[in-house]
């Protein structure tokens, strides 16, 4: 374990990241483009293709129960399309949703923080084995527990939301203190030991955001502009303050309620749309757009951002355990499917997945507004969509690669109508379940 010195290494710490953050800027101009390393054409899919995405966009709407959703697949050798449809909310004469809206990142946000963690590594402000204890000194119960395994979420402590998710949605205006996030994620019971299993926690990212605030003097605000969103150019992604819940033009947000028998009731629908960040955080509080989003994907996938090392540890992976199919792994702050890197995750009202392929470049988002159908459901119409563009045909002179996936257009079209909870089916619509024409 990386020897402490208490203050000493906490100022050197500052010195360190503002070095970090002056040579990345100087090697690259201030901006990293992830893309470019996979030399992306400017071109646009093929009819077919297109009008397959839009189909599979259009059924998770409706699947979901949301009034509108955007997405973006982008492959390197072909081109890219970004699709959007429906309303940002259900009210009267509510604005159309455009491949600009923005929309809550979820917990694609938990990726930002990781990152983030993996900088401060690399200028030797902190190590991965370090203990949490040594920078949360205030909170008990967390002998044992190092920075790599609330990344990794293999802390044993359980996330926080679950059982606070009827009060998000019933009251997303209400600002909550972290210490409240932590305080109902560290009382509930543990998941297993620390470095045991994997278990998703947004309270081990939490953790972790505090943690490298004590180990910089800086907030996570900070930390997120300095490491993250300034040099990968991510001007329309921001945490914002927990206050200013209006997200004025943002993909709105919804969710069902629950009945007395504490089943979901699709005849009750919560308007989320005005919330707190405060719910999400560090970990899933995030507002942004598809470009940002495909670019945080991209770094985040190809490990853009950080050293050799760090990139090795941070898609250095394990299998999710359980009746997980073995191509199901969990690396340093994301998951891997086949070769598809990233994360699907909900928020109160909110749907979000993003994932990359590092070796050919293929990029899928999605964003819908309405949480009910969960996590999963996001992550299969990620699935879809990514099945869609693998088979895009390349542009003149380009070479077609090989992108083996571990599933097809109909099994991913197939879970999404499984998974759907208050689905809102149109008259008439039909399932994309075919694999597309190659055009």
């Amino acid at each position: 374990m990386a020897d402490r010195s208490g203050g000493r290494r906490r100022a050197a710490s500052a010195l360190a990241a503002i070095i970090a953050v002056l040579a990345l800027a100087g090697c690259t101009g201030g901006t990293v483009d992830p893309a470019s390393r996979f030399d992306p054409v400017d071109a646009a899919y093929g009819d077919e293709v297109v009008e397959q995405l839009d189909q599979v966009l259009e059924q998770a709407i409706a699947l979901s129960g949301s009034s509108g959703g955007v997405a973006g697949v982008w492959a390197p050798w072909a081109g890219g399309w970004t699709g959007a449809s429906g309303t940002v909310d259900f009210r009267e004469k509510s604005r159309p949703v455009t491949d600009e809206t923005e929309f809550h990142l979820t917990t694609v946000t938990s990726e930002i923080t990781c990152l983030i963690l993996l900088e401060l590594v690399d200028a030797g402000t902190v190590a991965l084995d370090d203990s949490v204890a040594e920078y949360v000194d205030r909170v008990p119960g967390l002998d044992g527990i190092t920075l790599e395994q609330l990344c990794r979420h293999t802390s044993g402590i359980a996330d926080y939301y679950p059982a606070l998710e009827a009060h998000f949605v019933a009251n997303p205006e209400r600002v909550w203190s972290p210490n409240e996030l932590l305080a109902g994620g560290l009382a509930t019971t543990r998941t297993g030991q620390p470095g045991e299993a994997w278990s998703y926690s947004r309270t081990g990212v939490l953790l972790l955001a505090r943690a490298l605030e004590e180990a910089t003097g800086r907030d996570w605000n900070q930390l997120a502009e300095e490491y993250v969103l300034e040099p990968l150019g991510l001007d329309d992604t921001e945490i914002p303050a927990p206050a200013d819940t209006g997200h004025e033009g943002a993909l709105g947000a919804y969710a069902a309620g629950t009945g007395g028998d504490g089943k979901t009731d699709c005849t009750v629908v919560h308007d989320d749309s005005a919330q707190s960040s405060s719910i999400g955080a560090a970990a899933a509080g995030a507002i942004s757009d598809l470009d940002d989003a495909r670019r945080l994907s991209e770094a985040f996938a190809t490990g853009a951002l950080v050293g050799e090392r760090s990139a090795r540890e941070l898609w250095t992976t394990e299998h999710l355990g359980g009746d997980a199919p073995v191509w199901e792994q969990f690396g340093l702050g994301g998951a891997q499917y086949g070769p598809m890197r990233g994360t699907a995750g909900e928020s109160a009202g909110s749907l979000t997945a993003a994932f990359t392929d590092p070796e050919t470049g293929l990029t899928v988002v999605v964003a819908l507004n309405n949480s009910t159908s969960g996590a999963a459901f996001v992550r299969e119409t990620a699935f879809a969509l990514a099945s869609i563009g693998s088979k895009a045909k390349a542009f003149d002179g380009r070479e077609q690669p090989l992108v083996e996936l571990p599933w097809s257009l109909e099994q991913a079209t197939t879970k999404m109508q499984e998974l759907a909870v208050c689905p809102i089916t149109p008259e008439g619509a039909e399932p994309a379940g075919e694999e597309p024409a190659e055009g």
